[in-house]
């Protein structure tokens, strides 16, 4: 364990996630002291985590939360909500909260965990609102601020939406593709992403930088899925669906559902690239991540003959 950390205190909101616990574990090997604000009925079963309760869409309820708090990483946020609305109350309001609260404590640094569909030519309201989100943080008028734009994150235990695009190749016999699969994607395994977010703390290259987290090659998404199901052990046929088809059914869905199978959220991010420069990263935080073809080997090694 190295000390750089010691003396100051890192509080991650949505900490008691997978990809928190992780957060907070590194940066604790690094001698920060560590706070975790998540929702009420969260537990954690390290005690040198001070887990405090509260929910960013009450303001009331962060009041004293960030005293003494040196760094915040947010990462609280939701990508698949059950009401389409959440993406405003949390991921905008939600967001507004935690940095008036961060300033009001004298929080110095504000890291922000957006995502790379912000630059999709046709966005989402899910990209929408991580737009406001990052708009929010680079205005907040005092605080020193980093954003990241993580592309499609995935390990053993899946990644929301990496889980859910799986779940949908594994759900047909012969898959209807959506589009022709030209759209490049860089995946991005959780451990680089870590290793990222660690650097960034106590480290002033990182001030008033987006940085984006992505893997360390770009491959069409044709391939991309083709991949998922071989190092899964699974062989199926694709059949290209025109988009338009896609994008009217996933309209009428949408109209009658809460949670329809298939959105508009998802046919974007099927079409659109996510292959972001991470260049700046590995130059200020030493990010080197793996490529898809490590990722996957290390994460579902291929049988050998």
């Amino acid at each position: 364990m190295t000390n750089e950390g010691q003396g100051r205190k890192v509080l991650v909101t949505g900490g008691a996630g997978v990809m928190g616990r992780r957060l907070c574990t590194g940066l604790m090997e690094r001698g920060f002291e560590m706070v975790v604000l998540d929702r009420p009925g969260t537990k954690l079963e390290d005690d040198r985590i001070d887990l405090r309760h509260g929910d960013i869409t009450d303001p009331s309820s962060l009041k004293g939360l960030f005293d003494g708090v040196d760094t915040v990483y947010h990462l609280a946020a939701v990508l698949l909500p059950p009401e389409p609305s959440m993406y405003e109350s949390v991921n905008i309001v939600g967001t507004q909260n935690v940095v008036n609260a961060a300033r009001e404590a004298g929080v110095k640094h504000f890291v922000h965990v957006s995502s790379a569909s912000v630059v999709y030519d046709n966005p989402t309201r899910y990209s929408l609102s991580k737009r406001e989100g990052e708009r929010i943080v680079r205005e907040n008028g005092v605080m020193e601020w980093t954003i990241i734009r993580p592309t499609l994150v995935y390990d053993e235990h899946g990644g929301i939406e990496f889980a859910r695009y799986f779940d949908y190749l594994k759900k047909f016999p012969v898959v209807p593709f959506i589009g022709l699969g030209h759209a490049l994607k860089n995946p991005v395994h959780t451990e680089d992403i870590m290793n990222g977010l660690i650097a960034i703390a106590g480290n002033a290259k990182s001030f008033g930088e987006v940085y984006a987290f992505s893997g360390g090659r770009a491959v069409p998404i044709w391939t991309m899925s083709k991949m998922m199901l071989r190092h899964r052990g699974i062989k199926k046929l694709f059949i290209p669906m025109p988009v338009w088809f896609a994008r009217g059914i996933a309209w009428v869905l949408e109209q009658f559902m809460n949670d329809p199978p298939l959105k508009w959220q998802m046919v974007a991010g099927i079409i659109q690239d996510a292959d972001l420069d991470h260049s700046n990263a590995t130059e200020h935080l030493g990010y080197r991540p793996m490529t898809i073809d490590e990722g996957f080997e290390k994460t579902w090694p291929l049988r050998k003959a």
